[in-house]
């Protein structure tokens, strides 16, 4: 009887859908590096982590250490892109800032794919009052904004990158749980799976064999967008003053220092805000990249140039059902 059931299995897994390709003999990271989007994503990502590693062993100088004499120094050798008007070197500071940059993104998105897939798996494959209740929650969990839950967070445990943090992976978690549960209820009613679960296999078997390696792409494309929301949401919230400590150099914090001078010193808030868009910007690209890379159809259509411009990189939901839309309740 075990070997029928692995016989079938494996019939149903060669009828998966060819959603992933990881398994292109390329490989992902060539395939990325192939286009335009990639390119640019992976370039101001690694150079974004490169600073921040680079930022716990040199500096061109303090980021903290003020000085009247030197306010608003013009660019020059000893101070790259000037000073701010507390005399503060804005590059050091700006080098300084990935790191709460890198943080909040890596912290984001071990929470927000944590509390995704404590979500989706249960309020996709339980029994119909747990799918139904979990429906409900996630209906009012996104209904709370998340710059909102975190001043609401701030509010009772005091500020700090733990509170954004939490924050964000809150608010970004469980919208990448409602589309992963949307893209699990409609795999989970495939031929290939109902075929596997005639054969026997059990419910672990199905999600580790079928559903969670077909729901990858959506899962991944999904966390990469939320990485690009958690650099906005930190620059937010440390500009209203809820995000990184005083004595910690952030890109949202600076331009919140410096937002009285952008009439007479508009450099000083071109900086940060340069950085905060064009890291946004590439995590953006590398959800749009990350999506083609593992859809051989999608890549195809455009290597053809179907269609015009390039489709929107959110997921879409599969069809609704009674238990997506409550009508039939």
């Amino acid at each position: 009887m075990s070997d029928d059931r692995a016989e079938v299995g494996a019939r149903a897994t060669n009828g998966t859908r060819t959603t992933s390709s990881w398994a292109d003999r390329r490989g992902p990271l060539r395939v990325l590096a192939s286009g335009p989007r990639g390119v640019y994503a992976l370039t101001v990502i690694g150079l974004v982590v490169a600073l921040c590693l680079l930022s716990f062993v040199w500096l061109p100088a303090d980021p903290n250490h003020a000085s009247a004499y030197n306010a608003w120094l013009a660019p020059s050798a000893e101070h790259w892109l000037g000073t701010d008007g507390s005399g503060r070197d804005i590059a050091a500071r700006l080098i300084a800032g990935s790191r709460v940059t890198v943080l909040v993104v890596l912290g984001a998105a071990v929470v927000s794919g944590a509390i995704g897939l404590l979500f989706a798996v249960p309020a996709a494959l339980g029994p119909r009052w747990l799918r139904e209740s979990l429906a409900i929650l996630i209906d009012v969990l996104i209904a709370f904004p998340t710059l909102l839950l975190a001043i609401m967070l701030a509010a009772v445990f005091g500020g700090g990158l733990a509170i954004v943090v939490a924050a964000v992976g809150i608010g970004y978690g469980v919208s990448i749980g409602r589309v992963v549960r949307a893209e699990l209820r409609q795999i989970a009613a495939e031929d290939y799976v109902l075929a596997s679960r005639a054969a026997g296999l059990g419910r672990g078997a199905i999600l580790r064999t079928h559903l969670l390696p077909n729901v990858a792409p959506v899962f991944t494309v999904q966390l990469s967008l939320s990485m690009g929301l958690a650099i906005l949401a930190e620059a937010g919230l440390s500009y209203l003053g809820f995000g990184a400590p005083p004595g910690m150099p952030s890109w949202g914090r600076m331009l919140a220092e410096t937002q009285g001078y952008i009439s007479v010193h508009p450099e000083v808030v071109l900086w940060p805000g340069l950085a905060i868009t064009l890291t946004v910007l590439a995590f953006y690209l590398l959800g749009d990249a990350l999506r083609e890379a593992m859809d051989p159809s999608l890549r195809t259509r455009r290597a053809g140039g179907a269609g015009g411009g390039p489709e929107p990189i959110t997921a879409v939901p599969g069809p609704a059902t009674p238990d997506d839309t409550g009508a039939a309740r």
